[in-house]
């Protein structure tokens, strides 16, 4: 059974930083690709960013426009671990993160962990 597992969510001013994590249960390299996904209230849940397994422990990565530049998503082959630094943070970024998984026809989410940005 896949378990992810998010963690490094708060409070923050805008323009401060936060690094989310999500530990997998499983080798990242079993999934074709992983993601950040988040969903604020009132909202769909929507994506922020994601890395792609390519071949030859190689990967690719794409963002969201709204987080171009600010957000970066990066991963620990050794920890099975998923970051995403998110830097300048802003108001409209305060939202329930979730950590995402897929491989073939099956989707994995986190509990999901809850980034607030206010002054």
């Amino acid at each position: 059974q896949v378990q992810l597992v998010e963690s490094g969510g708060g409070s923050v001013q805008p323009g401060g930083s936060l690094r989310l994590s999500c530990v997998t249960s499983q080798k990242i390299f079993s999934f074709n690709n992983m993601g950040w996904y988040r969903q604020a209230p009132g909202k769909e849940r929507e994506l922020v960013a994601r890395i792609f397994t390519l071949a030859n422990t190689n990967y690719a990565d794409s963002y969201a426009d709204f987080v171009k530049g600010r957000f970066t998503i990066s991963r620990n082959i050794a920890t099975n671990t998923l970051y995403l630094q998110m830097n300048s943070l802003k108001p409209e970024d305060t939202a329930v993160y979730y950590c995402n998984a897929e491989r073939s026809s099956s989707t994995y989410w986190g509990q999901g962990t809850q980034v607030t940005v206010s002054s």
